[in-house]
């Protein structure tokens, strides 16, 4: 084969492997995607962070999504079919499997979204793809965003014991994050939004452990799937217009009772408290940060966790390089969900208490 003959080969392959990969960058397209993901060959993603989702928009009433756990246990979903939530979905250990979806014949094009109802902790969700005939999506690309850090409270955990009660099955089977109190104040701001969260995890020591065995959250904040892997970084690409931050909770625990338990070192809380915002500024520089105390934490502790909150805004009050930081405290409640944790009635209380207040804070110049 001569010269020109390779260059005409060698150029036709390239035509060729560009036109493959734009089909798949624009079948890509056609997806939405939310929250803590990791984008796959072949259209396909992990959904690995609480209510991390994908979402498209389709034609017709024929439509079956494909699913997987990628552990070897089973996993959940939640799913919202035209703005309205259609149900969990409980995914089985083993291969990828396919979900029907039932539609309506009322519309001839529709919206589905499928929510991570379990967090990260709890291993990804694989979406392989949908039977459904895609369709440019006509929704506003142009939202405020929220990110929310925290723990169990954020993660939407034993909210839901709908199917499963609460002290059966597996901890995380009463996991819903798609009705956990930062989604749910989310879609009534119409505002975009990524959980940061991990149940058991503190400030500065978990609830069972004195960081000395198990990662906090400052610790595994920059990794994608929020563990101690840091060979796959998350890319912060998402730049929040607001950040609210519900640690302490674990900070505060007496532990099992087992295991020794030293009693709370408020130094090192506001220590580690200060360098995690440190963090938070490096990947989003221009974000307004709100520090929350815990609906599940009354009486004295909450005295000095609301004291220790004060102190790290103090902190900053001179860092003319960013908003100043703000302070909100829940109402006492006394929460009806697994393991003294909201269900999804309470979840709705705190949501409904933040609404008009981060309204007002995405609105402020």
């Amino acid at each position: 084969m001569n010269y020109k003959k390779k260059y005409l080969l060698f150029l036709l392959i390239a035509i060729s492997s560009f036109s493959v990969a734009q089909k798949k960058a624009e079948t890509h397209s056609l997806f939405e995607y939310q929250g803590r993901i990791e984008k796959m060959l072949d259209n396909k993603a992990i959904l690995i962070g609480a209510a991390s989702s994908v979402s498209f928009d389709f034609e017709g009433n024929s439509c079956a999504v494909l699913l997987q756990s990628m552990e070897d246990h089973q996993n959940y979903v939640s799913l919202e079919l035209d703005g309205k939530y259609i149900g969990r979905v409980r995914i089985e250990k083993g291969e990828v499997k396919s979900f029907p979806i039932a539609v309506p014949n009322s519309k001839k094009t529709h919206h589905l979204s499928i929510y991570k109802a379990t967090e990260a902790a709890n291993g990804g969700v694989l979406f392989a793809g949908t039977t459904a005939k895609l369709v440019e999506s006509t929704a506003s690309k142009k939202k405020k965003k929220i990110e929310l850090i925290g723990d169990s409270i954020t993660c939407g955990y034993g909210n839901d014991a709908s199917t499963i009660p609460c002290g059966s099955g597996d901890w995380y089977d009463q996991h819903n994050a798609y009705w956990a109190y930062g989604p749910v104040l989310s879609r009534a701001l119409d505002i975009d939004f990524v959980l940061s969260s991990v149940s058991g995890y503190g400030m500065y020591r978990n609830w069972n452990d004195e960081h000395e065995n198990e990662p906090i959250i400052p610790d595994v904040y920059e990794n994608l799937y929020l563990n101690k892997d840091s060979s796959k970084p998350y890319d912060f690409v998402f730049q929040p217009d607001l950040v609210s931050i519900c640690l302490g909770t674990n900070d505060l625990s007496d532990g099992d009772g087992k295991k020794a338990r030293l009693p709370f070192n408020e130094e090192k809380y506001v220590s580690n408290y200060i360098d995690f915002i440190k963090t938070v500024y490096k990947h989003a520089p221009n974000t307004r940060i709100v520090l929350l105390n815990s609906p599940m934490v009354s009486g004295e502790r909450n005295v000095t966790l609301v004291k220790c909150l004060k102190k790290v805004i103090q902190a900053f009050e001179n860092d003319k390089m960013h908003k100043p930081i703000a302070l909100f405290e829940f109402q006492p409640m006394s929460p009806k969900g697994c393991g003294y944790h909201p269900d999804i009635a309470d979840d709705k209380v705190m949501a409904d208490q933040l609404i008009p207040y981060f309204k007002k804070m995405l609105n402020e110049k």
